[in-house]
């Protein structure tokens, strides 16, 4: 996922105290999941349900939650890894291929994550929330932007903010230079480096989450954001201070959060439980609302009331997805580039 919230590591845990003790002997589960991503009343619903305890903590990004589980030996049982580094988890090992046979909820997913571009046949993870990047901004800015180019701009000095984050800031300057979001090449790359130096002049700061109080206060007019934290700007938004999002016109990336069961999970037949648990429309809706997130699951969706089940910044349209694209792992010698090219931005 890329981050809605701060990510603030807190332990969730599905039982009193007394129960966290050697002496409950009741199974345990290992769940290692981004912040704000649950209803903890779904961990207390199952633990009561199965007779489980409950360890549930949380990562700030995919490299914290990576580091963890390379030694594969982390002590996890289920973790929740961006789409895109599924294939790479997969041919290291790292995850489990998933039984259907103990996910009697699979067809709860939507359409579009029936099978996946990096999963076809959901053999090592199951969809669970997805969103996109795109520009959040004040309504005072006339004409509105509608696209990445138009962040170029000498009325946005000092009131503009884009993403800490590489890959999406990259692939901003790629599509603004008329290149795909997940461009590979070294000529490609290396114009996205001169286009980002050069929109520094305009920038304020490089920020994720947190932007988006400094967004309703009216001291930032656009950032580059992440669909999820745009929703809850909207939400928080002031009637003097109007605010927007739009899907740039030249493209935006998209990303998908999936559950997947560690190869080195001793307890795989109660981690696909967790899973399927999961896949119920009535646990995914709750999710899906206590994160502001888009729930991978129709059936979730459709419980919600219509101001979150036909947000088109959280689910977008068909026609504004069609720009919309999922970025995969760039290989080693492209990502070494990409590092490199960031250091040279964050620092120029």
């Amino acid at each position: 996922m890329k981050p809605s919230v701060n990510r603030r590591a807190f332990l969730l845990s599905a039982t009193t105290a007394l129960a966290a003790c050697q002496r409950d002997r009741r199974p345990r589960l290992n769940v290692f999941n981004w912040s704000s991503y649950i209803d903890p009343k779904s961990i207390e619903k199952f633990s009561q349900e199965f007779g489980v305890r409950v360890r549930y903590a949380v990562y700030e990004s995919n490299e914290e939650m990576l580091a963890k589980v390379m030694t594969g030996n982390s002590g996890w049982d289920v973790v929740f890894p961006t789409h895109s580094r599924i294939p790479p988890m997969a041919h290291r090992g790292l995850i489990a291929p998933l039984d259907h046979r103990r996910l009697t909820n699979l067809h709860q997913l939507s359409a579009a994550f029936q099978r996946p571009v990096w999963d076809a046949e959901l053999q090592w993870g199951v969809p669970y929330m997805w969103n996109g990047t795109g520009i959040a901004y004040s309504q005072s800015l006339q004409p509105a932007p509608r696209a990445w180019a138009d962040l170029w701009s000498d009325r946005l000095r000092g009131r503009l903010t884009m993403l800490d984050d590489p890959e999406d800031v990259i692939g901003a300057c790629l599509l603004k230079a008329g290149y795909p979001f997940g461009a590979e090449g070294r000529e490609a790359l290396m114009r996205a480096r001169v286009e980002a130096i050069a929109e520094k002049r305009y920038i304020r700061a490089y920020l994720n989450a947190e932007v988006r109080d400094q967004l309703v206060a009216g001291d930032v007019l656009a950032a580059q954001m992440w669909s999820t934290t745009a929703q809850q700007a909207l939400n928080a938004q002031q009637a003097s201070r109007p605010l927007a999002f739009v899907y740039p016109a030249e493209g935006f990336p998209l990303y998908c959060d999936n559950a997947v069961i560690l190869a080195e999970s001793r307890r795989q037949e109660l981690a696909h439980t967790f899973l399927d648990f999961l896949l119920r429309p009535e646990i995914a809706a709750a999710n899906a609302t206590v994160g502001e997130t888009a729930t991978c699951n129709e059936g979730g969706r459709m419980l919600l009331p219509a101001s979150e089940r036909d947000s088109a910044v959280l689910y977008g349209t068909p026609e504004i997805l069609k720009r919309g694209t999922w970025p995969a792992a760039p290989p080693s010698d492209a990502q070494r580039l990409r590092d490199r090219i960031w250091t040279e931005i964050k620092s120029a």
